[in-house]
């Protein structure tokens, strides 16, 4: 196994025991995964619920013991040098704590800045960035029991954040969050991986989470991995639709009969017409041409489909 990956699997699989007495029975939660995670890189892992993705981040942080195949992570064996792999990890669950319930946010930084050993001045530094960027500063003086749900959320990031981690582990960082919670979160983490070239894995339901933060994405199901590939490649494998939405100077008919387009839907009245087609059977380039001899274009955007449809098409797929 290489040694300049952050993560790596070979044939990862973990089974459970099920069931009383006679009616025990083996479950395969996790089957033959192979995973590669390079320095820097931000990658969305994704699944349905009982996929696997739960169980394959645990094998990674050390919490669950593999039932066959090889890890590492952070250039660490997971299971046998835990401790070690923690200073080297950072974690965020969104329905678990690392904060102290009854203790203002501000202690609950210092002590974990003792038990990770952080250097006073790297300490301040780190937690000067989180504060400012984050805007912790109303609530660092506030017991965590009486933050809001976005409030402690940023404080868990930055509990998160304060060793200097080599890899960030999210799990459902944004749930529960309201809009402005989350967008000033995914700008963050985007810095984060940018800036400070974190590596950052990432599973969760909000799949705009994803389209933010990461390139590329692992799919997940029944175990298995189904597809590894940037999000741009799996949209192109995945043959789903593009849409060019003109904006007309006048109403018109819908424009039917042009060249590879599958779907035409007209709104407002005729002055807007999205033209679905395939990457396949035409370009949006030659789609915008043949519109624009046969009307007056007032603007056009090119839309692409969301990850949330093209994950949903690699389920159905399956």
């Amino acid at each position: 196994m290489s040694a300049e990956n952050i993560v790596e699997t070979e044939g990862l699989r973990r089974e459970f025991t099920v069931g009383r007495r006679r009616a025990r029975r083996r479950v395969v939660a996790v089957s033959d995964v192979d995973l590669r995670i390079a320095p820097g890189e931000a990658v969305g892992f994704l699944g349905p619920n009982g996929a696997g993705k739960s169980t394959t981040i645990k094998m990674l942080t050390g919490i669950l013991v593999p039932t066959t195949g090889r890890l590492r992570v952070c250039g660490l064996d997971p299971t046998r040098q835990r401790r070690e792999l923690a200073r080297r990890l950072g974690v965020v669950f969104g329905q678990r704590s690392q904060l102290w319930w009854d203790l203002p946010l501000r202690d609950s930084f210092e002590l974990l800045g003792a038990i990770h050993r952080v250097p006073g001045p790297e300490h301040r530094a780190r937690l000067e960035r989180c504060v400012e960027v984050l805007e912790l500063a109303p609530f660092l003086d506030v017991p965590v029991r009486q933050l809001s749900l976005g409030q402690r959320m940023r404080g868990e990031v930055t509990a998160a954040l304060l060793h200097g981690p080599r890899l960030l582990v999210l799990d459902e960082p944004t749930v529960g969050l309201d809009l402005v919670s989350k967008e000033r979160l995914r700008a963050f983490l985007q810095e984060v991986n940018v800036v400070d070239g974190m590596t950052i894995l990432l599973t969760t339901h909000d799949l705009p989470d994803v389209e933010r933060l990461c390139r590329r994405v692992v799919v997940i199901d029944q175990g298995r991995v189904v597809a590894d590939d940037t999000i741009d490649a799996l949209r192109a494998r995945s043959g789903g639709a593009r849409e060019v939405v003109v904006e007309l100077t006048e109403p018109a008919a819908p424009l039917n009969g042009l060249s590879g387009v599958r779907d035409v839907r007209v709104e407002a009245g005729g002055l807007r017409q999205r033209l679905a087609f395939a990457p396949a059977d035409t370009t949006a380039a030659a789609l915008i041409a043949a519109v624009a001899a046969r009307v007056e274009l007032r603007d056009v955007t090119v839309v692409e489909p969301s990850i949330e449809d093209l994950v949903r098409t690699l389920y159905a797929r399956r």
